[in-house]
């Protein structure tokens, strides 16, 4: 007596396939959405890095402005420079001197220094130097503060004649405010008082777009 035959039992072709289709598509669907998931993270945590960043530049200019002193300095050429110089005639970006040079080991120096802001490379660098009145030898010690600078722009406020409410009355109007801080060369010797405030624009390569700060000046 012959076995009955056993009923074969599965998939078609065809459903096999749309199988794999539907597989595909589910796993597309969800590889687009943690590739939008991971590319967002990957965003917030550039900005979030730069935001850092720009914080921490402007942390230091700001404690560095706030103890400002009007003590001008020779160079190491011997020529005698203002207690504060800076814009595209000068030498450096910005360029003063501040007190507060914390002094923990007791060292025979000031706690005077020199600082000096420059942009270099699309980045901002703050020079200190570890005496006042400098030799040909001295060399500033070099940080970088700040990458993907495209402009930083300085305005000096020489008088309280200059400034001026904008007509918009949200901000201060920096128009008339000094391009640059420098003494007349042709007059060697002569230093500058300083300004009574500066205003700071910073542009950067990465399209934050333009981000001003203002600081007005210790009086003496």
């Amino acid at each position: 007596m012959k076995p009955k035959p056993r009923s074969c039992v599965g998939f078609t072709l065809i459903e096999v396939l749309i199988s794999l289709a539907i597989t595909a598509f589910v796993g597309a669907i969800a590889y687009s959405g943690l590739s939008s998931v991971i590319s967002g993270v990957e965003s917030t945590r550039v900005v979030a890095v730069q935001s850092y960043r720009l914080n921490r530049a402007l942390m230091i200019v700001s404690r560095d402005l706030r103890q400002f002193v009007p003590r001008s300095i020779r160079d190491e050429f011997g020529e005698v420079e203002s207690a504060m110089e800076g814009g595209p005639l000068s030498r450096s970006l910005l360029s003063f001197t501040r007190t507060g040079w914390h002094n923990p080991n007791q060292r025979p120096r000031s706690n005077l220094q020199r600082i000096n802001y420059i942009v270099e490379d699309d980045a901002l660098w703050r020079e200190s130097y570890a005496v006042l009145d400098r030799a040909g030898d001295s060399k500033p010690q070099r940080v970088k503060l700040l990458r993907g600078v495209e402009e930083i722009t300085i305005g000096f406020l020489a008088s309280l004649t200059q400034l001026d409410v904008g007509d918009d009355d949200n901000g201060i109007d920096t128009s008339d405010w000094a391009d640059n801080w420098v003494a007349n060369t042709s007059t060697p010797g002569v230093v500058l008082d300083p300004p009574l405030a500066i205003e700071i624009r910073f542009t950067l390569v990465e399209g934050s777009g333009e981000i001003t700060r203002l600081y007005t000046l210790p009086p003496y």
